[in-house]
């Protein structure tokens, strides 16, 4: 991390009284930047950046302390205020999770059906015949 990114994190770390220097906060924020960046486990974490123990609680406290939200909003609107924020950059990642085949509707004895068709148009003793329904069902046969 350069200086200059430096200058920007910085002001939203919180330092103690009673804390560490601020060279140890930086190599820790290193620290944890590393181990994300690279994907590996606390207990991989270089020594230069101090004890992975110090570094994960580091992290967990600042976690909780809504640290990492208020600098992440506080750099969006920085990079705002340069004109260097666009929407054209952002990316939603999901995952695909399959579902089997059989699993389209679901298959109900008759009363059950009638039943709950009945609780789908209701609510309240107040008709909702203008609301698609919103569970999909089979009837057995």
């Amino acid at each position: 991390m350069t200086d200059a990114e430096w200058a920007l994190i910085e002001p939203y770390l919180p330092v103690a009284a009673t804390g560490p220097l601020p060279r140890r906060v930086r190599d820790q924020f290193n620290g944890i930047l590393w181990r994300f960046r690279t994907g590996s486990g606390w207990r991989d974490v270089p020594e230069r950046y101090g004890p992975w123990s110090t570094l994960y609680s580091r992290f967990n406290g600042w976690v909780k302390a809504g640290v990492f939200q208020g600098l992440m909003d506080a750099l969006i609107a920085e990079a705002a205020s340069r004109g260097q924020v666009g929407l054209e950059l952002v990316s939603v990642d999901s995952t695909i999770v399959r579902a089997h085949q059989e699993s389209a509707g679901l298959a109900v004895a008759g009363e059950t059906l009638d039943a709950l068709e009945q609780a789908l148009t209701e609510e309240k003793g107040a008709p909702l015949s203008e609301q698609p329904p919103v569970l999909r069902v089979m009837r057995l046969r």
